[in-house]
C-alpha cells in the first residue's frame, strides 16, 4: 500500500478525533439536537467556501437525490453519537463504535449482495463478546453511574453509520468527492434545523468559534478521508479506523480527566480484532 493514502487516511482520523472531542464539551452546554444542527450547519458554511473555490461543478439530479437517503440516516447517526459523546467516556464511546464493521459486513451482504463469509459470522461472534466485555465488564461503581441510554445510543450510531458507509460505497464511483463532503453538510443541517430550533437554548457566542472549529475540522477530516479512499482499496485503509481509540484515550485523559477502564480497553481489542478479520479479503 501507499504511503500516500495511509498518511491521509489516519490524518483525517486524527481531525474527526478532535471534532468529536469538541462536540463532546458542547455537549455539556447544550441539547444534542442544537449541536447536530449548529455542527452541520457550520460544516455547511466551511464546505460551501471550499466548492466556491475549487469549483466542482454543479451535481446532477441523481446526486442530489442519492444523497438525501445519506442525509437522514447522518443526521440520525451523529443526533445518537453525540447524546453518546455526552453521556460516556469519550473512549467508550468510541469503542462501541467500532462495532460499526461488522454491521457495514451485514448490510453489505443484505444490500449490495457480497458473498456470506465464514469469517463474518466469527466477526460478528467475537465483536459481540467485546461489546459485552465493555458494557458488563465496568467496575460495580463504573456500572452504577453509566447512561445506559447513552450505551443504546452508541450502539445506534453504530447501525446508522454502517449503512451510510454501504450506501456511500454505491455512490463513490459516480459522484465528485467534493458533492458528497458537501451533501454531508448541507442534507443533514436543512434535516436538523426544525429540530434545532425546537431545541434551542441561547447561544453563548464565546461558543460559536468551537462550533465553527468542528465544521473546519469535519470538512477537513471528510476530505482526508475521501482523498485517501480514492487512491487505495478500503479494505486496507479500514484498519487505521482503530487509530481512533489511541486518540480517544490521550484526549479523554489529557482534556476530560477520563481513565478508560480495563473492561473498555479489553473490549475495545476484542471489537477491533473482529473488525480486522472482517477487512481481510
Amino acid at each position: 500500500m501507499q504511503y500516500g493514502p495511509a498518511v491521509r487516511a489516519a490524518a483525517g482520523i486524527a481531525v474527526l478525533s478532535i471534532m468529536d472531542a469538541v462536540i463532546k464539551g458542547m455537549s455539556a452546554s447544550y441539547p444534542t439536537l442544537q449541536v447536530t444542527f449548529l455542527r452541520f450547519a457550520c460544516g455547511t458554511i466551511i464546505a460551501t467556501g471550499v466548492v466556491a473555490v475549487m469549483r466542482p461543478g454543479w451535481p446532477s439530479r441523481e446526486t442530489v437525490q442519492a444523497n438525501l437517503l445519506r442525509s437522514v440516516i447522518a443526521v440520525i447517526t451523529a443526533a445518537c453519537f453525540f447524546y453518546a459523546l455526552g453521556k460516556l467516556p469519550l473512549a467508550e464511546t468510541l469503542v462501541l463504535s467500532f462495532l460499526a464493521p461488522m454491521f457495514i459486513a451485514f448490510f453489505g451482504v443484505l444490500l449490495l449482495k457480497e458473498r456470506v463469509d465464514p469469517r463474518i459470522i466469527a466477526a460478528i461472534a467475537i465483536g459481540f463478546g467485546g461489546t459485552l466485555v465493555v458494557v458488563l465488564g465496568q467496575t460495580a461503581e463504573a456500572s452504577a453511574a453509566r447512561s445506559w441510554l447513552g450505551v443504546a445510543a452508541a450502539l445506534a450510531s453504530a447501525i446508522t453509520y454502517a449503512l451510510s458507509l454501504v450506501l456511500l460505497r454505491q455512490r463513490a464511483q459516480r459522484d465528485k468527492f467534493l458533492h458528497i463532503v458537501y451533501f454531508q453538510n448541507a442534507g443533514p443541517a436543512i434535516l436538523a434545523l426544525p429540530f434545532g430550533l425546537w431545541a434551542w437554548q441561547p447561544l453563548n457566542l464565546a461558543h460559536l468559534a468551537w462550533f465553527m472549529l468542528m465544521g473546519v475540522l469535519g470538512v477537513i477530516g471528510h476530505v482526508l478521508m475521501a482523498t485517501a479512499y480514492a487512491k487505495a482499496e478500503a479494505a486496507r485503509l479500514a484498519p487505521l479506523e482503530y487509530t481512533a481509540l489511541i486518540w480517544a484515550v490521550l484526549i479523554g485523559y489529557g482534556v476530560f480527566g477520563e481513565i478508560p477502564t480495563w473492561a473498555t480497553l479489553g473490549g475495545g481489542l476484542l471489537i477491533v480484532a473482529a473488525a480486522l478479520l472482517t477487512s481481510r479479503r
